[in-house]
């Protein structure tokens, strides 16, 4: 059966089953929903995830703080469905060759610039070569993470093609002062520490937090080292207007040991990446909006290493980077009637950078070779308008137009709907546009740079049905989604010239499901699964991805596992294929000791699996880590 007959005949069974609930209770009019999800990804404003058309996904504090990961991205790939990270080792990610922290989603890409990461509504990612920094995306500073499955460019424009990771930030709900300090020790020399303190006193609020993790890595010549530190100030100006300021900056240094065939020597990275915002909020009973500014910024020194056995001796030379991204925003949405939620915003981005190489020997030892200095931008502004028709349905349809300084124009349409079933059930419809613009290194970097590149396209079509019963205890949804894209930028040969192009096209189906279930106040239970066909193979993103996870919390007692599977996942594509399935298993545990003292213990890959994700790269055994947490 191919992609689309089988979306076709799957999406008919899912309306077949929504109108069996709907006839089941057609007597009763009110509908119950016992939890009302708020989210701020797919809308500017906060909206029950109820009346919106796509498909949003939550992670809360306490779920990331159970982990005791200092990264968000294995939190992500376990507990989302159609979401995969790639990974190397126990703890970082690193960039250049060898690096892993690729996030997937449907089978789009975030290290090609087709998803994108956010925080608090800022796009954070590459000024030079358009990819979010894995490393970056640290646990500390995270509130929540909503992860928006889909196209997001009527709101974020370029790069959030495939969806976005939206990392909200952490603040202090309620007067006084909390500090929580976590400490871990574990396999492979492995060290992970964090403290954070926040504040809150009449108008104004202040969390600051720094971290800092190193392993020695599994592999020789494998090691890795992160400093990290954030600080977010906020004041009340009024019960209606706020202003908040923030700075984050990380600093990690990684080393690549090549792949097992290949090993490298002297291949080390030093990476320094920092972010920054500003805004001023407005809140009224019929309006909200804001206006904010943002800036990220890098610098990054690498050496990409040689290899004996290959014959190679010592580059003579490092590369250099410096890049920055900076922009403002403004939105503001309103309700005009009953039942109608319209908003408009204006965006402006500015991205670029500089990258050289500085020789250290031979006879050019001290010169600069210049490779890029550019900047480009990107303006935009959108509508978003939204109606809610009676009690059973939401009609949802945006728009934007956007315009790059070299790629031209873009228009971006999207529409959905969302059917209120009794017995809290929701059916809902979307057709939505993403986009990519071509990045500074496509079309200006190296050997096949092309500056006459357009913009990357998909359209993504998506049906979801989900469900809550037992007064909220028990959730369950699944959705069904259809991809197709053409324009992307491929490699190919013009005029015996090698030149990126857009001649590429995917079209990708799949469907994703999840349940969790509250079992009684001490036990609980959740599962997830997703499966993607693609037409074209893409590194990174398997076939099948299933996980399934049970707590039990009582007392001072915690524990928790989780079991994952992973089936047809390419590790290279081309001409020679490789896929890879395994199976994992996580245990993690907890106990309160004394007062505010938490001891807490975990281990991954229980099942010792050998298995690779970056190919070349083979993944640790069974791996333990115990630590402290004190909340004060």
């Amino acid at each position: 059966m191919k992609p689309k007959d089988l979306l076709t005949l799957s999406a008919a069974c899912l309306i077949f089953a929504g109108n069996l609930t709907a006839q089941s209770d057609s007597t009763r009019i009110a509908r119950q929903f016992s939890l009302h999800e708020v989210v701020v990804t797919g809308t500017r404003n906060e909206t029950d995830i109820r009346h919106l058309p796509m498909t949003v996904s939550v992670i809360g504090r306490k779920q990331i703080e159970r982990t005791y990961s200092p990264s968000l991205l294995p939190i992500l790939s376990e507990q989302i469905p159609g979401l995969f990270t790639t990974a190397r080792g126990i703890i970082g990610f690193g960039v250049s060759d060898g690096a892993a922290g690729s996030i997937s989603l449907r089978g789009m890409s975030g290290s090609s610039g087709r998803l994108m990461v956010l925080i608090d509504g800022h796009p954070q990612y590459m000024g030079l070569f358009g990819h979010p920094i894995a490393d970056a995306c640290q646990s500390f500073m995270a509130e929540r993470v909503e992860v928006l499955r889909g196209p997001a460019s009527v709101l974020y424009g370029s790069n959030a093609m495939g969806g976005v990771v939206n990392i909200v930030t952490r603040k202090m709900q309620e007067d006084g002062v909390k500090t929580h300090a976590n400490v871990g020790y574990g396999s492979y020399n492995t060290l992970q520490t964090e403290v954070t303190n926040r504040v809150k006193k009449g108008r104004f609020t202040s969390v600051a937090s720094g971290s800092y993790n190193r392993t020695d890595g599994h592999r020789a010549d494998m090691d890795f080292e992160q400093y990290g530190g954030y600080a977010k100030l906020g004041y009340d100006l009024s019960r209606a207007w706020n202003l908040h300021a923030d700075v984050n900056v990380t600093h990690f240094n990684a080393a690549n040991p090549g792949s097992v065939t290949v090993p490298l020597l002297d291949a080390r990275q030093r990476i320094t990446r920092g972010m920054t915002s500003f805004a001023v909020e407005n809140r009224y009973a019929n309006t909200s909006g804001a206006v904010s500014f943002f800036y990220n910024w890098g610098r990054h020194k690498i050496d990409d290493g040689y290899s004996p056995t290959e014959g190679e001796t010592p580059l003579d030379y490092r590369f250099h980077s410096k890049d920055n991204m900076m922009g403002v925003s403004w939105y503001q949405s309103a309700q005009l009637f009953a039942g109608n939620r319209l908003t408009v915003g204006v965006d402006w981005y500015r991205f670029g950078g500089e990258a050289w190489n500085r020789y250290i020997s031979g006879a050019q030892n001290g010169q600069r070779e210049d490779i890029i200095d550019k900047a480009q931008h990107e303006t935009a502004g959108y509508a978003d308008f939204r109606q809610t028709i009676g009690p059973w349905l939401t009609l949802d349809a945006g728009v934007r137009v956007d315009r790059h300084s070299q790629a031209g124009t873009e228009w971006i349409p999207q529409a959905g709907l969302s059917l209120h079933l009794p017995k809290s059930a929701e059916i809902k419809l979307s057709a939505s546009k993403g986009f990519r613009y071509p990045l500074i290194r496509e079309m200006f970097m190296w050997g096949a740079a092309n500056p006459e590149l357009e913009a990357e396209r998909m359209w993504n079509y998506e049906l979801s049905y989900s469900q809550k019963l037992m007064e909220g205890r028990l959730s369950y949804g699944i959705n069904l989604f259809y991809i197709d894209a053409d324009n992307l930028i491929t490699t190919g040969t013009v005029d015996g010239r090698r030149m990126n192009l857009n001649t590429g096209k995917a079209e990708n189906a799949g469907t994703e499901g999840q349940i969790a279930w509250r079992i009684s106040q001490a036990w609980s239970a959740d599962a997830n699964y997703s499966y993607l066909h693609m037409k074209e193979p893409v590194v990174g993103a398997p076939e099948h991805k299933l996980y399934a996870g049970a707590a039990y919390r009582k007392g001072r007692w915690s524990v928790s596992t989780g079991v994952q599977y992973v089936a047809g996942l390419y590790t290279s594509a081309g001409d020679r294929p490789q896929t890879e399935d395994f199976v994992l298993w996580n245990l993690r545990g907890s106990f309160r000791a004394a007062g505010r003292i938490t001891v807490w213990a975990k281990g991954e890959n229980l099942l010792a699996q050998r298995y690779e994700i970056n190919a070349g790269f083979p993944m640790p055994k069974a791996t333990f880590m115990g630590g402290i947490s004190l909340h004060l």
